[in-house]
């Protein structure tokens, strides 16, 4: 087997046109201030996923949700099934991340400052990420199926690179709209070997309703909760 047969076999093993698909999503009725005063659009999850030949899960991709000041940042996070994310604690105080919910049900413990854990999420879902301490601090993971995934900038922008040309099913989540309403985005496309573009995304609030969460016994928190400090840590 010749080097040369070697690179051409590899090479054919490629996608043979790979281009970006790009677009915009606007956020509208909403009561949250960042959307209503700033036109923050950020956050929304645009994912790819081929009609045919849905990708392996990923092997060895990596992410992490940092836990600093008391929030999980970032605040949405978008991976493909199979990535491993890690929870670091950078608190003087002790954390607890869990999920009771059927995205992905897990809970990695109460763990000090400057250490971390870690979770792999193996089938795609949206997965609400709590801390058993703090009843402020929220997040979400959304898995996906494909590696063809983006997550909206502040003005709704969104770029997914490198798009193999072919047929997709593309899909939305965005955590303030109802389950209906995103059904409705559903839809199949099919991208070139030039690329495409949507048209604006338009996504109602509308339906939203934001309901408290329970602590991972399935019991209110506690209305006096504080932090767990860390043993020698500075107040």
């Amino acid at each position: 087997m010749t080097l040369r047969w070697l690179i051409c076999f590899s090479a054919s093993l490629l996608p043979i046109f790979a281009a970006p698909f790009s677009g915009r999503v606007e956020l509208r009725d909403s009561r949250y201030a960042p959307v209503r005063n700033h036109h923050d659009f950020s956050g929304v999850v645009i994912a790819l996923t081929p009609v045919e030949n849905t990708p392996p899960p990923a092997a060895g991709k990596h992410a992490v949700m940092l836990q600093k000041g008391k929030m999980f940042t970032p605040h949405v996070l978008a991976i493909q099934a199979g990535s491993l994310v890690e929870f670091p604690n950078a608190d003087p105080i002790f954390h607890n991340a869990f999920s009771s919910y059927n995205g992905q049900v897990f809970d990695i413990g109460l763990y000090p400052p400057g250490t971390t854990r870690s979770v792999r999420f193996a089938r795609p879902g949206v997965v609400r990420v709590f801390c058993n301490i703090h009843a402020s601090m929220s997040a979400l993971i959304v898995v996906v199926a494909s590696p063809y995934f983006a997550t909206t900038k502040p003005d709704g922008t969104f770029n997914i690179a490198d798009v193999a040309a072919g047929q997709y099913n593309l899909s939305v989540f965005h955590e303030r709209a109802s389950e209906a309403t995103l059904a409705e985005l559903a839809r199949k496309i099919t991208v070139g070997p030039d690329g495409a573009s949507l048209p604006n995304i338009v996504i109602s609030e509308a339906g939203f309703l934001s309901i408290p969460h329970k602590n991972k016994y399935g019991h209110d928190y506690p209305a006096d909760s504080g932090d767990l400090a860390y043993p020698g840590s500075k107040p």
